[in-house]
């Protein structure tokens, strides 16, 4: 997979196509990651306009080396007229899948919005049959906090989902 510590950068033009890949193309999002075609060019678009780094949304890119394994993505979440929080994503490439990839740019993800943002927590979600990403959470840290049902819909039916957290004190050095 190369050389090097794994690492986050900001996208540039020619990351696109790996994005637009792993968002849709069937047999690169996985399982859990397909849920339709949809409009690729958004993607193009919000580069163009702000490199995909928004206030209320983000997205950067996991390399080892020169090597571009996916992405993680972050987005506002409400919880109060005075509050919010971030809930996290992850895409990784086939190859990169299962190596502790997709943990380690969740880590990454993690202390960089805590360490540039003013929030209080970080979730993620994921539907209940994705035991890899449930693993890669928990190794992330991540702690578990419930169900909550029929919250996605994907392949025909409504799925279920955990919500994982972590709390700005839970930041392990």
């Amino acid at each position: 997979m190369g050389d090097g510590e794994l690492r986050l950068r900001p996208a540039s033009r020619d990351d696109l196509a790996v994005i637009e890949r792993l968002t849709g193309d069937p047999e690169a999002t996985g399982e859990h990651g397909w849920h339709g075609w949809f409009e690729q060019w958004h993607f193009r678009r919000r580069w163009e306009e702000n490199g995909l780094l928004e206030d209320d949304r983000g997205l950067l890119i996991a390399l080892r080396g020169d090597e571009r394994l996916g992405f993680v993505s972050w987005r506002k979440q409400v919880t109060s007229p005075g509050s919010y929080c971030w809930n996290i994503g992850v895409a990784m490439r086939p190859e990169a899948r299962g190596l502790g990839y997709g943990t380690e740019a969740q880590r990454l993800l993690v202390r960089y919005l805590f360490a540039h943002t003013t929030v209080n927590r970080i979730e993620a979600i994921t539907e209940t049959t994705n035991a890899a990403e449930q693993w890669a959470l928990q190794k992330a840290g991540f702690t578990r906090e419930g169900v909550l049902r029929g919250y996605t819909f994907r392949g025909g039916a409504w799925r279920d989902v955990f919500v994982y957290s972590m709390l700005r004190h839970e930041l392990k050095e």
